[in-house]
Order: C-alpha cells, then structure tokens, then sequence
C-alpha cells in the first residue's frame, strides 16, 4: 500500500465559537479536531464507535500530544489527516495533520495515544477480541 494511502481524510471549518480573543482557533479546538479525523478514519475503515462497543469493547485515549505551527482563523477550511501509527496488543497510536485548505499548509500535528479496554475498562488485546479489526489496523499501520 502506497503512503498516501495510509491517510484518511476530513474536512472541518473553523466555526466563530472555536475562536479566541485573538481571532485564532483556540489551541484546544485541535483536539476536538483530531477525535473528529479519528471517528472518520474508522468510519471509513467500515467500523464505528458503536460497533466497537457493540463487539464489548472501548478505545480510551491515555495521552495526546500537539505541535502547532500556524494558527487557523475563522471560517478557514481545515483538512484533517488522520493514520495509524503503531497498533499492537492493548495499545493504539494514531498521528494526525492538520493543513490548511486550499494549500494544503500545516497547521499542526499530533498523536493520541490508545488502550483498548472492555467495558469496564480492563485492557484487552486486540487481536483476540476483534482479529478482523486488528487485521486491518495492521494493514494501515504506518
């Protein structure tokens, strides 16, 4: 699989109550963003939150990280990238790009660091529980 296609892809636009003072995306808005890139990118892989805790299971994030770059403003449209960076056992990490549209200029990156839990929170190993979805999370690993 070609490196590009590791990528999903989604858009969102930066709406009036995401901005500060300064008339920028307020730093944490990021974040909401890449959960947005993360639910897609598993959407789009044919799977869902829902689906994940219909098969017994939850996906905690333990650790997020961003780095910023540029600043997004009002009404800018944002492309969020979204891959899997590393999938194995109990633990995910998924990296993410923010870019600027039309130009495609990074505005940030990121990692969200994962678990995969039971219900109730007890970790779980993937590749037991769901070994169709751990399939394809190999299959996209970066």
């Amino acid at each position: 699989m070609e490196e590009k296609e590791k990528w999903f892809e989604t858009t969102v636009r930066v709406r009036y109550q995401e901005t500060d003072q300064m008339q920028v995306a307020y730093h944490a808005n990021y974040l909401v963003w890449f959960e947005v890139g993360r639910t897609e990118m598993i959407r789009q892989m044919g799977f869902s939150y829902r689906r994940f805790e219909d098969l017994g299971f939850m996906l905690p994030v333990t650790e997020a990280n961003v780095k910023y770059k540029r600043s997004a403003r009002y009404d800018d449209e944002v492309l969020i990238r979204t891959r899997v960076n590393h999938c194995e056992g109990v633990r995910l990490v998924l990296g993410y790009e923010a870019l600027l549209l039309p130009d495609r200029e990074l505005l940030a990156s990121g990692e969200t660091h994962h678990v995969w839990t039971s219900l109730d929170l007890k970790p779980v190993r993937l590749e037991r529980r769901a070994p169709e979805l751990y399939a394809l999370m190999k299959q996209y690993e970066w």
